[in-house]
């Protein structure tokens, strides 16, 4: 009933408004004396002008737009329905015996309707926008870091809706071309390290990165410049993040990811869909913070099957759960079991036939892996051996194996046990058709047990913030983009390489800590205090990416790099080796660091045991065979 009488009532406004329109541009045409034979034609030609006009306005659903939102979108659909309507009248007056006006006065009253019209509309928008800001008290006064694509956007819904109770009082940018210009009608006020002089002079409540796309240094910079006066600081993380229509729903407080992103992965779409798509794809280590992810993209790309290995059983239900909401959930195949298990793997193996396997199921932590080398074997080496040769036996087109820049030069059981997986996986692509290959990357952020996630809930605590070594430093990206470019340097893997992702800057863990501390609105050293523990078994100060022995050289892919170099001699066979290992019923810890020492020279940890060692003819058959 309401919108009926909406419909009527707009009709009705039109109706008067094209009227008179074309009155007087034909009062304007004959400078206010209008001949009589004209004002006769007038009278009879503009029921049908009304009549056109008006059927066109609702056969384009003029009237069933929202017009407290008009915006440029809006006059264009009145400047479309307007112009048909007149070219149908022309063309009526030429074919039928209709009251003929001067052709002027067709242009003329074509120009006044859309004015008319738009204006209306136009009005109303600002007659209520006026009206609700007269309404609301307490607005919010913010300045917009960066007057772009995103910040005019950001400006235009602050703008657009009174609600926000938000009031962009300017810009500031860095570029020079912009500066004293303005933007959605909002000044460019000066470069972002005149932000604290704006805040003080403007009484400015909030501080909003509109800067989606550049660095994390940059972003850095503003959020220290903001953190430092009342004002506090939010980002617009990306305009295209979220799939609201609201720009203000994206909008957040500065999180750790802000300040260390870099440049977007750009992922070759067809090169992915090339090996991924209507395929069969196995990933192991599924419910893990990589493995979880490398399923969720993997998904995207319409495989013909997604097998989800995974030995924990909540992991495992958690990612089932999560992807069972999207609409591809036909192609998803959980399956709980452990990679240790070669016969309960090898039933995999039989039942999907995987053309793709993504190998990163793995034990992760390094203190604990130093209190249990002999897990860390197990799983980290046997396991790979036996993801990887069933990969070959029933005949895989591709295994990528996850691994750790932590197998660089090792000083942990840890990295010690992947630098063996990268060998073992070496040796079988030197006779197999499958392409085997390893993508090597550091640290990610907000991994399951990793350090970020320590450091919160330590700040939750109240303190104290434990960090090893004041100069200790680790490579981090985030686990989207960690897991884009291992599906990336799949695309390109011919086999035996080793990838390496640029993992850019290494970060300070003690600026790391303090940046948490300051991101949670308290002061390092102050409300919270930092400890320094020391450097823990198995951890380095800095990490390496690859070894001076390394042939890296750059891919087509300019975050991704590449090593080629064959596998040395003295490796051959190293699988017969570690075959030979796995068959024992036991391993113990001797037998595990004589393992290491023999396999990887360059290990710089724990040196072998005085004790009796049980693993002296492992030692002779090793001699022998590498």
């Amino acid at each position: 009933m309401l919108n009926a009488l909406r419909y009527i009532i707009l009709m009705l406004i039109d109706a008067l408004l094209v009227n008179l329109a074309v009155y007087l541009t034909l009062l304007f045409r004959f400078e206010g004396r209008i001949p009589i034979e004209y004002i006769q034609n007038f009278t009879q030609l503009i029921p049908v002008v009304t009549i056109i006009t008006l059927f066109f306005f609702a056969g384009l659903k003029i009237y069933s737009r929202i017009w407290q939102y008009a915006s440029i979108g809006e006059m264009l659909a009145i400047l479309r329905a307007v112009s048909y309507s007149m070219a149908v009248i022309v063309l009526l007056i030429y074919l039928v015996p209709l009251p003929n006006l001067p052709r002027s006065i067709y242009i003329g009253s074509w120009i006044m309707i859309n004015a008319f019209i738009g204006a209306s509309r136009i009005g109303w928008r600002i007659w209520r926008d006026l009206n609700m800001r007269a309404g609301l008290e307490n607005f919010r006064r913010i300045i917009i870091a960066g007057a772009g694509d995103a910040g005019a956007m950001l400006a235009r819904e602050i703008h657009g809706n009174p609600r926000l109770k938000l009031k962009a009082v300017g810009f500031v940018d860095d570029d020079p071309t912009k500066q004293h210009m303005i933007l959605s009608g909002i000044p460019v006020m000066g470069r972002c390290l005149d932000i604290p002089g704006f805040v003080e002079e403007m009484d400015i409540d909030e501080i909003i990165i509109a800067m989606p796309s550049v660095p994390g240094e940059i972003v850095r910079e503003i959020y220290n410049l903001g953190k430092n006066t009342r004002a506090r600081v939010r980002i617009l993380p990306g305009v295209y993040e979220s799939t609201s229509s609201s720009i203000m729903a994206n909008i957040r407080d500065v999180q750790m990811e802000d300040l260390l992103r870099r440049e977007s992965v750009q992922i070759d779409l067809r090169q992915v869909a090339g090996y991924v798509s209507e395929k069969t794809v196995l990933v192991t280590g599924a419910g893990g913070s990589i493995g979880s992810e490398l399923c969720r993209q993997l998904l995207k790309f319409s495989p013909e099957k997604l097998v989800m290995a995974e030995c924990g059983e909540n992991e495992l239900f958690e990612i089932e759960m999560e992807l069972n909401g999207t609409d591809r959930v036909s192609r998803i195949c959980p399956e709980l079991l452990d990679v240790r298990n070669r016969d309960k793997l090898e039933d995999i193996f039989k039942k999907y036939r995987p053309n793709v396997v993504f190998h990163a199921a793995a034990f992760k932590h390094v203190p604990m892996m130093e209190r249990h080398p002999e897990e860390a074997v197990k799983n980290n080496v046997f396991g790979t051996q036996n993801v990887a040769e069933l990969s070959h036996t029933y005949g895989a087109e591709s295994f990528i194996f996850i691994s750790t820049d932590k197998a660089v030069n090792p000083t942990s059981i840890m990295g010690a046990s992947k630098r063996i997986a990268e060998l073992i996986i070496k040796d079988i692509n030197r006779r197999s058709k499958t392409a085997f290959a390893a993508v090597r990357f550091g640290n990610v952020l907000g991994s399951r047990g990793s350090v970020i996630p320590t450091f919160i809930k330590q700040i939750e605590r109240g303190g104290p913030v434990t960090v090893t070594d004041p100069e200790m430093t680790r490579f981090f990206m985030t686990i989207p983009e960690a897991v884009q470019l291992v599906i990336q340097a799949g695309a390109i893997a011919q086999g035996g390489e080793i990838f390496v992702l640029d993992m850019g800057r290494a970060v300070k863990i003690d600026d790391l800590a303090r940046d948490l501390i300051s991101l949670s609105g308290l002061q390092p050293d102050i409300d919270i205090d930092i400890v320094y523990t020391g450097i823990r078994p198995g951890e380095k100060l800095y990490e390496e990416l690859f070894t001076g022995r390394e042939e890296m050289a750059a891919t087509r892919h300019q975050r991704i790099f590449i090593s080629r170099k064959e596998l040395d001699q003295g490796y051959k066979e190293i699988n017969e080796y570690i075959k030979s290992i796995k068959d024992k019923d036991n391993l113990d810890r001797n037998q595990v660091y004589t393992l290491i020492h023999q396999l990887v020279p360059e290990f710089q940890g724990e040196a072998l045991t005085t004790e009796k060692n049980p693993t002296r003819s492992s030692v002779v058959y090793l001699e022998k065979k590498i």
